[in-house]
């Protein structure tokens, strides 16, 4: 890049907390074809100022050296698609958070300057690709979520496929009689929506369904996916633009909770058990058929239970509502008690909770159910309830508040059955062979339980967590999977009643719809949304180490025969997890690579040891870090000027050279901060920061063998929130540097 322009805003204080002569005066590396400042850049004569520089002088780069580029960006937006911006933080990273006018302040404001100069002297404007989009929406799962999301998707304006594996549409809940109310007032039962909702999708002209089906294969990536589906009439082949996942929950399997007696007394059911009966217009024990005097409803069964389901199911207290409500409706003569640990009921339930509660012969206690006995007539024994400790009810019936577990696939046993048998086919020894063949004999039960059997390298159905549901950002883009283009929807994403599901279904529509435009246009979703840049690999110098085809969170690159990675473009989240997995350092986008990262660091000045003035990098994540950093500016704290900050997409984009380069060049220390991972904070690209954590053990290996002490490089997870926490880490950082003193490699 020749021609580049360098444009400094003066207000927000930066003019009189820094020489901007000598800011101007220290972009010498390229030199600029234009300087210029404005009092400010962000007002429409500040960037009309720019633009017609840009045009005067064929600017091929641009330097904005004013706020965050987190701030402004409409304001500060170019609009010049041949002309690449670099934002150049002086007021977060230097005005608002260190001393006016004094050596060190401005001496950071010229690094950042130039650091910036050096980065965009090495990128390259993005090139969408321009490939056909397919506008129609698969979803699979014909229940409440997928049901709305069909209708969602349609009223949209995209045909849409529904896929239903059984032989009518309406999941688990096609047969209820009544819904828990969700009009005012909110305290009576409602007849059942649902045949009305099938009766819609059935007549929407623009949704097929396919009933009795599953799906057989899935190839592509958004907005060209190619799909196969089994029908009792053959094979029906499609394309789709986006697909939605939404193939439920099922009850959890009551014969495992032994203390309760279900399996061993007939008159032990379940609440999906009652549920049966009560469509039918029904009620009697199985035992005898007679209608129970007492029905004594357990909630929580096998739920919030580290034995058993961890997690609260989220439907079952408006499920027990529900069922009390319809047996008082239609046997008034019949007493219901119903034992809790907590009565969950949100929002408008509260309502009908209170409605129940007021019902002759309703009971509800607190308490811990120890064991039930009896097999005719039953007796519950209750520990540390209202009603006193080791008390007990007597019951005709008692009917267990199972929870829901997700119909998912177990997405990483399934991968690695079909990795197993892979290896076993292709084994180099009868010794890899044979150990292949055990695992593929430990898993065979999954064989056949695929759901949307995808072409991918990383495995055909979605990543699942620890309980089945699928993995995604939870707290920031829920509906996002680790397979880009395809969205989770209803209670196999989350435990969640009707209510719940039936928005939900509707929010994945919404997502699908967004992804099919944006792959239109070439560009990125969450969190890098409209982003059009892909990574570029120059495959003469891959050595099919199958790093990045293995560490991509999102199932990005499948391989061919020879193990060389095949891009797909609309899979990527533009993380650069990849560039950074690449030990070879052969994948890089256009504004964003190995090379102009590394420019960047390498344009620090370093001072030597006796002007005792250390060079600390912090390679910030822009997700959680960077906002923390500039929260904490806005706050006006202020931390360590020996501070630059370069700006990570995620911290497991960090290629291993930048840290090598850092410390070669006497740089005294590196710290690195991304967002927290784990099952309470989560990456925003999955696995970023915990790739990021473990590139980095084997980088204090080798520093160690450099006489470099290890703890000039350090990792932190940070959350967004955590603003007043991240000036004191580097405060911290930098008082640990001048205690070890200066780097051995300075001067160098």
């Amino acid at each position: 890049m020749e021609r580049l322009g360098v444009f400094t805003c003066t207000g927000c204080g930066i003019g009189e907390a820094l020489d901007i002569e000598a800011l101007n005066a220290a972009a010498e590396d390229p030199k600029p074809t234009c300087a210029a400042t404005h009092p400010c850049l962000c007002a429409p004569e500040g960037m009309d100022s720019v633009r017609k520089a840009v045009d005067e002088e064929k600017l091929e780069g641009v330097i904005l050296a004013a706020c965050s580029p987190r701030a402004k960006q409409q304001e500060l937006q170019l609009d010049r698609a041949a002309t690449m911006v670099e934002r150049v933080s002086l007021r977060e990273q230097v005005v608002w958070s260190h001393p006016p006018n004094e050596e060190d302040t401005q001496m950071l404001a010229e690094d950042l300057l130039q650091m910036g100069m050096a980065k965009v002297t090495r990128a390259k404007p993005a090139t969408p690709t321009a490939e056909p989009v397919e506008t129609g929406v698969l979803v699979v799962g014909g229940g409440v979520a997928g049901l709305e999301a069909a209708r969602g998707a349609s009223g949209l304006g995209h045909p849409v496929v529904l896929v239903e594996k059984e032989d009518a549409l309406g999941g688990r809940t096609k047969d209820l009689r009544y819904q828990t109310p969700s009009r005012p007032p909110y305290d009576t039962l409602v007849p059942s929506g649902l045949p009305d909702l099938v009766a819609a999708v059935e007549e929407d002209s623009q949704i097929k369904v396919l009933t009795q089906a599953r799906v057989k294969a899935i190839k592509g990536q958004p907005g060209q996916f190619s799909v196969e589906v089994e029908t009792p009439s053959g094979v029906e082949s499609f394309k789709s633009g986006a697909i939605v996942q939404a193939t439920g929950a099922r009850p959890y399997d009551a014969t495992k909770l032994g203390h309760l007696d279900y399996g061993s007394s007939s008159n032990v059911i379940t609440s999906h058990e009652l549920e049966a009966m009560l469509s039918r217009g029904e009620l009697g024990r199985p035992s005898d058929g007679k209608v129970p005097g007492r029905v004594v409803f357990i909630q929580c069964a096998g739920s919030r239970d580290s034995e058993h389901l961890a997690y609260c199911s989220s439907e079952c207290c408006g499920v027990t509502l529900r069922q009390m409500a319809a047996i008082h409706k239609d046997h008034s003569e019949v007493e219901t008690a119903t034992i809790y640990k907590d009565m969950r009921t949100g929002g408008q339930l509260e309502r009908f909770y209170q409605a129940v509660q007021t019902q002759p012969g309703s009971l509800f206690t607190r308490g811990e159910v120890s064991a039930v006995e009896g097999n005719g007539s039953l007796r519950v024994h209750l520990k540390e309830s209202l009603l006193g400790d080791d008390v007990s009810l007597d019951a005709d019936l008692v009917v267990l508040a199972v929870g829901m577990v997700p119909n998912s696939a177990d997405g990483e046993a399934i991968r690695t059955l079909h990795d197993a048998r892979k290896r076993a086919e292709k084994g180099d020894s009868e010794i890899q062979k044979t150990e292949a063949l055990k695992v593929v004999d430990e898993l065979k039960h999954h064989e056949g339980t695929e759901i949307l059997n995808l072409d991918y390298r990383q495995g055909p159905d979605l990543p699942v967590l620890r309980y089945g549901f699928p993995d995604s950002h939870f707290i920031c883009f829920p509906y996002e999977t680790r397979r880009t283009g395809i969205y989770a929807a209803g209670t196999l994403r989350t435990p969640m009643d009707g209510a719940q599901a039936s928005e939900d279904g509707w929010g994945a529509a919404m997502k699908a719809a967004q992804c099919i435009e944006e792959a239109r246009h070439g560009e990125a979703v969450h969190p890098r949304s409209g982003d059009q840049g892909v990574p570029d690999f120059f495959l003469q110098r891959c050595t099919q180490c199958k790093r990045c085809t293995e560490e991509c969170p999102f199932g990005t690159l499948n391989e061919d025969e020879k193990g060389t990675p095949e891009l797909n473009a609309s899979r990527c989240r533009r993380c650069g997890i990849c560039m950074g997995a690449c030990p070879e350092r052969i994948i890089n986008f256009p504004d964003y690579s190995v090379d102009a990262t590394a420019a960047a660091i390498k344009a620090m000045s370093v001072p030597d040891e006796f002007d005792e003035k250390p060079r600390i990098l912090a390679l910030l994540c822009e997700n959680d870090a960077l906002p923390a950093l500039d929260a904490a500016a806005l706050g006006r704290t202020q931390w360590n000027p020996w501070v630059r900050v370069v700006p990570l997409r995620c911290l497991g984009s960090m290629n291993l050279v930048w840290i090598a380069d850092a410390l070669s060049r006497g740089i005294d220390g590196v710290i690195l901060i991304g967002c927290k991972h784990g099952d309470d904070y989560q990456c925003h690209y999955v696995k970023g920061s915990e790739l990021a954590n473990t590139r980095l053990e084997n980088l204090q290996e080798t520093l160690t063998r450099l006489a470099v002490e290890p703890e000039r490089v350090k990792v932190v997870e940070l959350a967004h929130d955590e603003s007043d926490r991240i000036p004191q880490l580097l405060d911290e950082f930098a008082d640990e540097l001048e205690e070890m003193g200066a780097s051995p490699l300075k001067g160098f």
